[in-house]
């Protein structure tokens, strides 16, 4: 019999739920972190914020900035800082075509998914968004809405 392998990976470690809402999200990409060991620590214990973040370019690399990975305790003095920004790692195409969305149309790239891949790797999923106005946020709530109750009328109707 052969043994089967421990599934270490495969886990949703931080979600972005205001990003819907206050963005439109026109595409959608999955990234790499560089990370140092206590950080992915902290991460396997699912301590991680991604709601105030968002990815810009320095120097012709793509960086996380004001994600929140808290200090993985056992580390105690070899700790990682919480608050640092995290080099993305992306091919040079996938890139390119970010950049091209930020300075041609203006738009902005919103982490929308912090998790671990099949393989134990953690992922950033990575959106390219256009900002919403209020007005705009409270139209898609409303046409929201109506699909739910549409979808529910039709089911009672059977």
């Amino acid at each position: 019999m052969a043994k089967k392998k421990k599934q270490d990976g495969g886990g949703l470690v931080a979600e972005n739920r205001q990003s819907r809402r206050n963005y439109e999200v026109v595409d959608t990409l999955e990234a790499g972190i560089a990370l140092v060991g206590t950080e992915v620590k902290s991460l396997r214990l699912g301590r991680a914020n991604i709601s105030e973040s968002y990815a810009r370019d320095e120097q012709g690399e793509l960086v996380l900035v004001n994600a929140t990975i808290p200090i993985y305790p056992p580390a105690s003095r070899f700790n990682h800082e919480p608050l640092r920004m995290r080099k993305l790692l992306l091919k040079k195409k996938e890139l390119a075509k970010l950049m091209q969305g930020i300075t041609r149309d203006g738009m902005t790239i919103v982490p929308l998914k912090l998790y671990f891949n099949e393989r134990g790797i953690a992922k950033l999923l990575l959106g390219l968004a256009k900002g919403r106005k209020n007005h705009d946020k409270r139209d898609v709530e409303k046409k929201r809405d109506w699909d739910k109750q549409k979808a529910r009328l039709m089911r009672a109707k059977g």
